[in-house]
């Protein structure tokens, strides 16, 4: 069942980042009383209510990658922020007194600013740093606080290195050697942060836009993959 979990994680990843360049492709934001309904079945473990949430923020994806047009590629942008609001979602905690809005477009913005960060020219970028609510005790608390609260995210999961060594198996048996190193690089696969495809190209030594057109096809494979064993739709 983890491994499920996993395919159907990078299933959405996969799906939510190729589709966000589309003109309405993803619906409207859902109203407050229906917000509150799938936040409420998702903090009980609904699955399904998870992904709702998701493909309902995904405007906000879109709208703050283009307060950062030009800082890095548009792809790499929409991939670590789609990465971001499946964070936010999975870690959002009832009651904290932060809307989601306002915590989700702060993971989106966290994840591009640690992209935006890897290029020397932003070393000194502030990340995690900002105050998006207190305790109980009424202290404030970062985003850091809050990311790292509950032991069960969905990142950490990932990690768990029996269940991510058959994933990255069952992978490898659908993608050639490249598109396998490339999509590992660039969704970290293996551990640590996502690179961006500039990144990539030099620790492969070709160019981006070859990364691009492998990354491409990777992902359309994987797609296929993922439709056949009724992960997406």
């Amino acid at each position: 069942m983890f491994l499920e979990f996993i395919w159907s994680l990078l299933g959405k990843i996969i799906f939510f980042t190729g589709s966000i360049g589309a003109k309405n492709s993803f619906p409207k934001p859902l109203a407050k009383e229906e917000e509150e309904r799938y936040l409420f079945l998702a903090s009980q473990g609904d699955k399904s209510a998870k992904e709702l949430l998701i493909k309902h923020n995904m405007r906000l994806v879109a709208h703050i990658v283009k307060k950062y047009t030009g800082a890095a590629e548009t792809d790499d942008l929409i991939s670590v922020g789609s990465i971001g609001l499946i964070k936010a979602i999975n870690t959002y905690q009832i009651g904290h007194g932060t809307a989601l809005a306002t915590y989700t477009a702060r993971c989106i913005e966290n994840e591009i600013l640690m992209l935006i960060r890897s290029n020397k020219k932003h070393k000194n970028l502030l990340l995690l740093s900002d105050p998006v609510g207190t305790d109980k005790d009424g202290n404030e608390l970062t985003l850091m606080d809050l990311l790292f609260e509950k032991e069960d995210c969905i990142f950490e999961q990932v990690e768990h290195s029996v269940q991510r060594e058959k994933l990255l198996k069952q992978i490898k048996e659908v993608l050639s050697e490249r598109e396998y190193t490339i999509i590992c690089l660039r969704y970290a696969l293996k551990g640590g942060i996502p690179l961006p495809q500039r990144e990539v190209a030099n620790v492969l030594k070709i160019s981006r836009s070859y990364i691009s057109r492998i990354e491409k096809r990777a992902i359309e494979k994987l797609r296929s993959r993922l439709r056949a064993e009724d992960f997406l739709e």
